[in-house]
């Protein structure tokens, strides 16, 4: 069934394809709709789970460690300050290798408030030990979903993926819908190894000794990096049962390019554009989509931007007092690999349009420039 619809009904439309049994959220722009969506599923009966209404992201996210914990499938979706009120229990995800799925509507973070977008939020949280998958349409978002929960079961890891505010969250687009019946024969029931069961008593979240903390931080480690051949190899099954696969990053125009442009969510879809439009200039350029953000794809970034003459990173975040993340990122896989000059660009901060007319200028800039005064350059600031 081909329906359209917007990226928030995409991200529920997928977790009603994936036999959840719990759902908790708290509303918040621009995610409302996700769970608005999933409400009315739970009571007309086309989602046999129990939705869960709490007066905070902080106890969603509890409620989704708590069932998650008990061997259920449980999903939550927010925003901004949101995702930040989760911060603690994020962690707590983790450290009980608890396979929750988790939609972040990329929205500024405030003040000033903004329920715009740019990415400092889910950002702000890489190093909590999340999986993050970067989507850049609609029906992406749908079939990530379906994808995130078979890879947050296999190496018991929780996931999150990202969207951007209004440009996809509220954006309607053709999506083939994915039904249950089908999902199953891809996403079995899920069966924990281990949970709450007062047949089988266990202690969950105790307290861990210098003796085994240490070790049971390096098995988290060992799994993200495992994760990274899972996420391609769920992908490659994804696409063998329905047709679509996305990859772990996305090169487009790529070969014999002299500059290649990063890029991650819609604004992939606005540079291919910029770079089909430059191609028949003969400009040699073009562009890199970053899907999977953690684990970081080290071997798929190097093996596409080592061949470049430049690349440039366009950052839709910032750290402040360092640089862009992605561009920090990018840098950290190519460090003592090649000697491919990076130059990193932030814009579109707040949600401020990332039109054509931006990405051309960067990559303007990208092709005459031979070397940048600096490694931060700010795209479109009016002061």
């Amino acid at each position: 069934m081909r329906k359209v619809i917007m990226g928030n009904h995409a991200v529920s439309y997928g977790v009603r394809a994936c036999d959840v049994k719990v759902l908790s959220a708290y509303p918040i722009t621009p995610q409302t709709q996700v769970v608005e969506l999933l409400s009315e599923m739970c009571a007309s009966g086309e989602i046999d789970a129990k939705f869960i209404k709490v007066e905070s992201e902080h106890s969603a996210m509890t409620a989704c460690v708590g069932a998650s914990a008990a061997g259920v499938r449980a999903f939550t979706a927010t925003s901004a300050q949101g995702l930040l009120l989760m911060h603690e229990v994020l962690h707590w995800a983790v450290g009980a290798r608890l396979p929750i799925v988790l939609a972040n509507i990329n929205r500024a973070v405030g003040p000033p408030w903004s329920i715009w977008t740019d990415q400092n939020d889910s950002l702000s949280q890489r190093d909590v030990g999340w999986l993050q998958i970067y989507c850049e349409s609609n029906q992406e978002t749908q079939d990530t979903i379906v994808q995130a929960f078979k890879i947050a079961e296999t190496v018991k890891l929780p996931v999150m993926l990202v969207l951007d505010a209004f440009f996809l969250s509220h954006t309607f687009e053709i999506v083939d819908i994915l039904e249950a019946k089908d999902v199953r024969k891809f996403l079995p029931p899920y069966v924990a190894e281990t949970k709450i069961d007062v047949d089988d008593p266990h202690s969950f979240g105790n307290l861990g000794s210098p003796s085994e903390y240490f070790e049971l931080r390096y098995m988290i480690q060992k799994a993200m990096e495992e994760a990274r051949d899972v996420v391609k190899d769920v992908d490659i099954e994804f696409k063998e049962h329905f047709g679509r696969g996305y990859g772990v990053v996305h090169p487009y125009r790529c070969d014999g390019a002299d500059v290649i442009l990063v890029t991650s969510g819609t604004v992939a879809s606005t540079t291919r554009a910029v770079i089909d439009e430059m191609r028949d200039e003969g400009i040699k350029i073009g562009s890199l989509k970053i899907r999977l953000f953690r684990p970081f794809p080290v071997e798929e970034v190097y093996e596409v931007l080592s061949k470049a003459k430049k690349v440039a990173v366009i950052d839709r975040n910032i750290s402040f007092g360092h640089h862009g993340i992605f561009f920090q990122e990018i840098k950290s896989a190519l460090y003592g690999r090649t000697d491919v000059p990076i130059f990193g660009y932030i814009t579109g901060l707040g949600g401020r349009d990332v039109t054509p007319k931006v990405i051309r200028e960067i990559a303007d800039r990208a092709v005459s420039d031979e070397k940048q005064e600096r490694d931060i350059n700010w795209i479109g600031v009016k002061v």
